[in-house]
């Protein structure tokens, strides 16, 4: 009788066969089109190249193709490439420990074959012929003499061909163009001895020269505006050596899509760091605020672990508490050395107003306004800080009036019944802190949130009647932008001109805003403009046209709505309630944040503990 422990046809653990797995490991490297390109991207800058050209196609789907003018590989050297884990930057366990080069799992150029087909051609200088190795999933295809210049050009055709669900998960093509956009542009910063070129279908999405200066490609990237409100980091311990730049309070994002990190050259993405840079801010930025920041640290590579994940974009660190406070500090240091905060006080004039000092400026101050703007002010330096602002009352009552208006263009239509929140109910006894309404209503006490109440009121108002109007700007707004807010912007411009506004193009980095939704009403700071675009771009992947339209209308909402540190009157704050009443969902602000709390005078006894 044979043992069930050895019956081979109950047995449910197998091996997988070698194409399998390789596939499998493929996933872990190459997520995306944007994962090929940065793997291609660390092999040509590990190969000494000073040009590098990147060509999409079909948003990296159908092809990509890296060319290089670096050091070229041998023939025996092309041909050995696709080999699982064949490399030529570590030849024992113990080099991962002082690793600097980007590449060194040699996974990538064989995970690119497993999912899709590739095509190697290489020279080095003294060669006579170059190499031309073609492979695919199913091995080496061919390895042939071919002429080429000194360097190599990678092409990736027909990316997960081999793995359908694979691209199935993938996002829009302009996202996708978006994510090796902001590859390609942090490895420009990076390596600012490097020409960059990114090509989406023939058309020049972005050109980097080599400038050998971090500045001079953050100016030339990001645009003047932005370089501008940078300011110069510099700072030394025993554990990390950090450089760069970063903004001024003035310029800050509702994400950390203007923050780049590098660790020994390496982009890298980190929480960390970017928690460790806020709180360098600490209340010079508002909450939810990100500043730009294009950080380098230069740390002992023994206490940095760069083979944590086989993207290779993050790292983990020894000592990183001390590292973390160390940006802290570099951060605070270089605010406080620049003279943010003047104490300026204006009381003639009850409106934003910027304030122009001068003062004594230092050679190396000088020449980085210079590069950014171009121009010098007799060896002084232009400050500008706003005085603390409220809106004015006028304001308050312009935003309740649009959205009421937009509320009785509806009445007529159907709708659902009015919430259970009613606001003949409620007695308005104040405003606590140009914020909170203070109310009551059957016998509890009501807080409500006056922004995130009036942003629900205007984003049901938008969403149900989406053909709003628009006005014309008397001065048309012009938005400078850099290349993934280009390519993200490309894809809105549909749907915010279906809502009013008119966008277009106004030369290579720049787009001209010629009209806007009524829902703005009179537009008397068409500041917000550049709000509400810099709002979308901060989010950058979206799935579908219902999650666009909805990232938009909440985007307008938010920004027509009447803003924390208006005061308002008791007519106001009855007027705002009044319109709460009438939401489908008067409880949450679209973005999940609640409009009001209450609370019972049971619970205020508990809280005071009181017994009687």
């Amino acid at each position: 009788m044979v043992d069930d422990a050895c019956d081979v046809d109950s047995n449910r653990i197998h091996l997988l066969d070698d194409d399998t797995i390789s596939k499998i490991a493929a996933g872990e490297v190459i997520e995306r089109p944007a994962s090929a390109v940065k793997e291609l991207l660390d092999n040509s800058i590990d190969a000494g190249a000073t040009e590098i050209k990147v060509e999409i196609e079909g948003s990296g789907v159908k092809r990509i193709a890296v060319r290089d003018n670096g050091h070229g590989m041998s023939h025996m050297d092309a041909s050995m490439a696709f080999k699982k884990h064949a490399t030529s930057k570590l030849t024992s366990i113990d080099d991962l420990e002082l690793v600097r080069t980007l590449g060194f799992r040699g996974e990538a150029l064989s995970s690119m074959a497993a999912v899709a087909k590739v095509i190697l051609i290489t020279r080095r200088g003294w060669d006579v012929a170059g190499t031309k190795v073609m492979v695919d999933s199913n091995g080496v295809e061919s390895v042939s003499e071919v002429g080429a210049p000194t360097g190599t050009t990678v092409e990736v055709a027909d990316l997960f061909h081999s793995t359908p669900a694979r691209r199935k998960y993938l996002k829009s093509s302009r996202t996708e163009l978006a994510h090796i956009t902001e590859f390609v542009t942090n490895y420009a910063i990076a390596h600012p001895d490097i020409s960059f070129t990114l090509l989406n279908e023939g058309k020049v999405v972005l050109r980097s020269p080599a400038t050998n200066n971090m500045f001079d490609n953050i100016v030339h990237i990001h645009g003047a505006e932005v370089a501008r409100l940078l300011v110069s980091v510099v700072w030394e311990n025993d554990l990390v050596k950090i450089s760069g730049y970063i903004s001024k309070p003035e310029l800050s994002r509702s994400g950390s899509d203007l923050q780049s990190f590098y660790i020994n050259g390496r982009s890298i993405t980190s929480k960390a760091i970017s928690n460790a840079i806020r709180l360098g801010y600490y209340t010079l930025l508002p909450k939810g605020r990100y500043p730009a920041a294009f950080l380098k640290l230069e740390i002992d590579p023994r206490i940095v672990d760069v083979n944590v994940h086989p993207r290779k974009t993050e790292v983990r660190l020894s000592h990183e508490k001390e590292i973390m406070e160390a940006v802290t500090a570099a951060v605070e240091n270089a605010l406080s050395s620049n003279h943010l905060v003047p104490e300026i006080k204006v009381k003639y004039k009850p409106s934003p107003v910027q304030k122009v000092l001068y003062e004594h400026k230092s050679e190396e101050e000088t020449k980085l306004q210079n590069k950014a703007q171009d121009k010098v002010y007799l060896g002084s330096r232009v400050l500008e800080e706003p005085t603390p602002y409220h809106p004015p009352p006028k304001d308050t009552e312009r935003r309740l009036k649009a959205s009421a208006r937009l509320q009785s263009r509806l009445e007529s239509s159907s709708r659902e019944e009015e919430s259970a929140f009613v606001a003949d109910d409620v007695k308005v006894m104040g405003q606590f802190g140009d914020l909170y309404v203070i109310a009551e209503v059957e016998k509890k006490l009501l807080l409500i949130d006056q922004h995130a109440a009036h942003e629900r009121v205007m984003y049901e108002r938008v969403m149900d009647s989406r053909d709003m109007g628009w006005q014309e700007l008397l001065n048309p707004v012009t938005l400078e932008l850099n290349p993934k807010e280009r390519v993200i912007l490309e894809e809105f411009i549909p749907y915010l001109e279906e809502v009013g506004f008119s966008i277009s193009e106004f030369g290579p980095d720049t787009y001209v805003v010629t009209t806007v939704p009524t829902i703005f009403g009179r537009m008397e700071s068409p500041d917000v403009v550049h709000d509400i675009v810099s709002d979308l771009l901060s989010v950058g992947r979206i799935k579908d046209d219902t999650e666009i339209y909805d990232h938009v209308f909440s985007t307008m909402a938010c920004r027509a709505a009447i803003k924390a540190g208006a005061v308002c009157n008791k007519e106001q704050m009855a007027d705002l309630i009044r319109q709460l009443k009438k939401c489908k969902n008067p409880y949450t602000c679209p973005h999940g944040r609640p409009t009001m709390l209450s609370f019972t005078r049971e619970e205020l006894d508990r809280m005071f503990k009181r017994t009687g």
